[in-house]
């Protein structure tokens, strides 16, 4: 049976996907650099063998984030979604010179501060949705979270030869190049935006705060980044001690649990569009997650378990990460998506800061068996509360508009 031409993705749509996923993967690049190789390099600075400072470098990006996110939103429904991705790359771009030029670790957290405050997921996310019809928003969430996980494992690959070339100022610096050329990509590259309803940003806010399946989201990847952090607290040391692998050679796991993952999440997300499945598919992929606490808790000695879960893990992450901002801009009212989806990147910037800090306190007094129980908890109320979801059918343009 043929498809028709109403159901595939337009020419608008596929440059929408692509652009704004090369914007994501641009700027995340730059980020990711800088995570396997800045503890090394702190040591050179003043205070930098402060570990407490080191932790704060790194983790000041989230918290910016988190505090942000939302502003950055409900900016976008107000004064239109590329204005402020642009306005946040440019506050990016300048943290990234401001750490490459740092004379101690101080500054660099300044650095990364400002490279937090360039606030855009939400608001490229809210673009992403002005610009796709929904019945393919999935698709274009999913290739924006499929940049994010390749630049991931690229990033683990080239930071170690990246320090060896250029140091990390050069690296610091080379994250704002990106930024720039994402800048570039927005304004020239990406479609132009749909006029979408205004109403004040206040009205909104509250809006989205009160409604209850966008809560339910909210916790969801609240949740899912908050597992992901903590494991970083505890995978990398597991794979040395128990999987027999050197630091250099950690890519060799990472790379295909990736990409395996990304071959499995292409058909699971085709299901959930093409056949109306997407609740079953989402809360199938958090029912993984659960047994991959379960997993990496009880049964992942030696490298090939823990290959195992990881590319579980990943399954499960790229799933919920394509579907749930897909889910949230067609349950948010249209004239505050820009809002929810700033609600939704807060909190996912709040799990990513916290993940750290919990899962390194937990790994610290009460052992790694506790932070894997800690995200199976997490997971098994994110079950309750999916299935328990109420997800609209797929409108049409005109429906929608």
């Amino acid at each position: 049976m043929s498809v028709s031409t109403t159901d595939r993705m337009s020419s608008d749509e596929k440059r929408a996907g692509v652009s704004l996923a090369a914007v994501f993967a641009l700027r995340m690049l730059g980020l990711f650099l800088i995570l396997p190789v800045f503890a090394i390099y702190a040591k050179e600075l003043p205070s930098g063998n402060d570990v407490a400072l080191v932790g704060i470098a790194l983790g000041a990006y989230g918290l910016t984030q988190a505090c942000l996110q939302i502003a950055y939103g409900a900016a976008s429904d107000r004064f239109g979604r590329k204005p402020v991705i642009v306005f946040g790359l440019v506050v990016f771009v300048v943290g990234s010179f401001v750490a490459a030029f740092a004379g101690d670790i101080y500054i660099v957290i300044a650095g990364r501060v400002l490279q937090g405050a360039g606030a855009i997921s939400a608001a490229v996310t809210a673009l992403a949705a002005d610009l796709t019809r929904e019945q393919h928003l999935t698709k274009v969430m999913a290739m924006i979270g499929s940049s994010i996980g390749l630049v991931f494992a690229i990033s683990m690959v080239g930071a170690p030869l990246l320090f060896v070339s250029i140091g990390m100022p050069g690296i610091f610096a080379l994250t704002g190049i990106l930024a720039l050329l994402a800048i570039f990509v927005v304004i020239r590259v990406v479609p132009a935006a749909p006029a979408v309803p205004r109403q004040p940003t206040w009205q909104s806010f509250v809006e989205v705060l009160a409604h209850r399946q966008l809560l339910r989201l909210n916790f969801g990847v609240f949740a899912l980044h908050l597992m992901l952090t903590a494991m970083w607290v505890l995978l990398p040391a597991e794979l040395i001690s128990t999987g027999g692998l050197p630091v250099a050679e950690h890519w060799k796991v990472y790379l295909p649990a990736l990409l395996l993952s990304f071959v499995i999440m292409v058909p699971a997300i085709i299901v959930a569009e093409r056949f109306s499945r997407m609740k079953l598919i989402f809360n199938a992929a958090i029912v993984l997650l659960l047994l991959v606490q379960f997993g990496f808790g009880l049964f992942s000695a030696g490298l090939y378990g823990l290959a195992f879960w990881l590319t579980l893990f990943f399954v499960a992450f790229n799933i919920l990460e394509a579907t749930q901002p897909s889910l949230i801009s067609r349950i948010a009212p249209p004239h505050a998506k820009g809002a929810a989806l700033g609600v939704y990147n807060t909190t996912q910037a709040l799990g990513l800061f916290l993940g750290g800090v919990f899962g390194g306190v937990l790994a610290k007094y009460a052992g790694p068996g506790a932070v894997w129980a800690g995200g199976a908890a997490l997971a098994l109320v994110w079950l309750m509360l999916g299935l328990s979801m109420s997800i609209p059918p797929l409108r049409t343009r005109q429906q929608a508009a």
